[in-house]
């Protein structure tokens, strides 16, 4: 029997289950696939996060609970401080410190009240009160890891040279070491906000809550195991259970006129920047689309509200500019897919089985980024060398080799019978059944 079909008809005996989350879409799906899957399993799930994503979450039939603050930068007069957080090397400084810490305690109080009556707490890693919530109110917590790069692990080094000695790796490790307790160094300041509020609610501060803090007794590593494989310094209590993808309840979310455009002619190329990178293109889509025309490729531009503006303007044929659909809609008619390295698209590329080109801007992108190149799955531009000219000659190769291709279907293949959405519920399940009580 088929394993999701089998635990539609399980019971979770009226158990209800906190997601806890904050940030873009790709911060958000996940959570919201892990709670169909609960539903269907006879549990109760609620969604506390930022109130821009309210009618999203009770609109997929989930209940949706307030966690502020409200969400990132989205109107025009915000995008100078988006553009900061994307393309500053002190990005996540300006998340943590001016978007996060001046609402700490309304955050907490906000998770107070999302896991009354609740059974388990599940948090994303930019949930900082977590541990603190779990903590006071002894309900069971497990957290999770969207991406790899989070974990920070001084083992997982890319290979420079497959000629490397021992030694040569071995050094390796050590220099990657050094670099991430620097990094550690640095941020000791940050947690301060929260070890004063941990010290006024008579909580004992063993670990810092920004480091080992973070991680609860089970951590639940969102990805697939092609992805990334576990290390030997992550918490050893991490389980990765593959991508939870989630699905609209529509039948399409491709629009008549795209729908007509994709049946029209040979398979296009996709370019996105997910739900916040795509406030801040730059030359994305223009150099983009000219790349595409030159290689003889059709070009789909998915580019939020600007999209309007550009078709009002008129584009060349063989060219659609959209506001938004599915990946998982559009991605399954691309040739290639050229994208930004957010976690949630690279997971919807991969599952969909085309070659990518990335071009990363910030936070866990990069190593995103050289994962995909690891795995033989696609290739990657540093956004500062974005032209024409040079996404052109990444296209020829990523187009022009059938390795990308051939791989990329192998990856896909393993992804979808991976399962992510049921595993991850699985190990919840089990986790609940034999946790030990707190004395």
């Amino acid at each position: 029997m088929d394993r999701r079909l089998k635990h539609q008809t399980s019971n979770g005996s009226g158990k209800t289950i906190v997601l806890a989350t904050f940030g873009s879409l790709g911060d958000l799906y996940p959570y919201m696939a892990l709670a169909q899957e609960l539903q269907n399993r006879g549990y109760s799930a609620r969604i506390a996060t930022c109130e821009q994503y309210q009618k999203t979450i009770e609109t997929a039939g989930i209940e949706f609970c307030l966690l502020r603050p409200n969400g990132l930068p989205q109107e025009p007069g915000e995008i100078e401080f988006l553009s900061m957080m994307m393309d500053s090397q002190r990005g996540m400084e300006y998340i943590i410190n001016y978007l996060l810490m001046p609402y700490l305690r309304t955050s907490y109080s906000d998770l107070i009240n999302a896991v009354q009556g609740a059974d388990l707490l599940l948090t994303h890693p930019l949930t900082l009160v977590a541990s603190l919530v779990a903590e006071k109110t002894g309900i069971p917590w497990v957290s999770t890891i969207l991406s790899p790069s989070v974990l920070m692990s001084a083992y997982d080094v890319p290979p420079e040279k497959s000629t490397q000695s021992r030694y040569e790796k071995a050094m390796a490790v050590v220099a990657r070491d050094s670099l991430l307790r620097l990094f550690r160094c640095n941020m000791q300041l940050w947690s301060a906000p929260l070890e004063q509020l941990q010290e006024e609610l008579g909580l004992e501060a063993r670990f810092d809550p920004l480091f080992e803090g973070q991680f609860a007794p089970l951590v639940l590593g969102l990805f697939s195991q092609t992805f990334a494989s576990v290390q030997p310094d992550w918490p050893p209590q991490t389980q990765i259970t593959g991508f939870p993808f989630y699905r609209q309840n529509s039948e399409s979310g491709l629009s008549p006129e795209l729908q007509q455009f994709l049946h029209a002619g040979p398979p296009p190329i996709v370019f996105t920047l997910g739900s916040t990178a795509v406030l801040t293109p730059g030359n994305f889509y223009e150099q983009g689309m000219i790349a595409a025309q030159k290689l003889g490729y059709r070009a789909v531009l998915m580019m939020g509200k600007a999209a309007h503006q550009l078709n009002a303007l008129g584009l060349p044929p063989g060219v659609i500019a959209i506001d938004y659909s599915p990946h998982a809609d559009i991605f399954p008619f691309a040739a290639a897919i050229v994208h930004h390295g957010g976690m949630g698209t690279t997971a919807e590329a991969l599952r969909a089985g085309h070659p990518m080109l990335v071009i990363p801007y910030h936070y866990d992108q990069p190593d995103n980024a050289t994962r995909v190149v690891q795995m033989g799955v696609g290739r990657t531009l540093d956004r500062h060398l974005y032209q024409a000219s040079t996404v052109l000659a990444e296209l020829k190769v990523l187009l022009g080799d059938p390795s990308y291709a051939t791989r990329v279907a192998e990856v896909s293949s393993y992804i979808q019978t991976e399962q992510g959405n049921c595993k991850a519920v699985d190990v919840l399940e089990t986790y609940l059944m034999t946790r030990k009580p707190e004395t």
